[in-house]
């Protein structure tokens, strides 16, 4: 009885949550920030030929035959109809040191990459040097999916370092692996 008296007047910080339909979306979130994803950046060129990109963490392969993944993008970031129209992009999986990338690529500000080296991959789309994997796709499909796009990429290219560790995001913080 003393532990639930010490809950109800807020001196135990409670480690459990719960979500319901007509709940606040911040618990939603909050129980969606349990699962541990890896990090991207999805890129693609403008119309005129500019670099444009922003940071993905909602990321999947979707098939080996034919070989597809998908990234959810925000339907208001700014780099969404130019990634949903465009006929490539490219997901560049970030490494541990890409965190200063993964910050700006996740702001609205003007110049993403200007202290990002990239170079054009073999469709177009920029690639971010030393990113831990880059697969370079094009548009197969896209999706509606509520306040996200669900975009589709036929992957056409994949490059790895299998030297690098990942960059990781977990309850809203970046995390590295700790190996035992």
């Amino acid at each position: 009885m003393a532990v639930e008296n010490a809950i109800a007047n807020g001196m135990v910080e409670t480690t459990k949550g719960e979500y319901r339909t007509g709940h606040d979306p911040r618990t939603l979130r909050d129980a969606l920030g349990c699962f541990g994803t890896g990090v991207t950046i999805v890129t693609c060129l403008d119309p005129e030929g500019k670099p444009s990109g922003i940071t993905v963490n909602s990321f999947t392969s979707v098939s080996l035959d034919p070989p597809l993944l998908l990234v959810c993008i925000h339907k208001k970031s700014v780099a969404a109809e130019t990634l949903t129209t465009g006929s490539c992009f490219a997901v560049n999986v970030l490494q541990r040191e890409q965190q200063p990338a993964s910050i700006t690529f996740s702001t609205r500000a003007q110049d993403r990459f200007g202290n990002t080296a990239w170079q054009c991959g073999e469709a177009g789309a920029p690639i971010l040097e030393e990113s831990l994997c880059v697969f370079e796709c094009e548009r197969y499909a896209v999706h509606d999916g509520g306040d996200h796009h669900i975009l589709v990429g036929r992957v056409v290219k994949a490059s790895f370092d299998t030297s690098m560790d990942p960059l990781l995001f977990f309850r809203g913080s970046y995390r590295r692996l700790h190996f035992d």
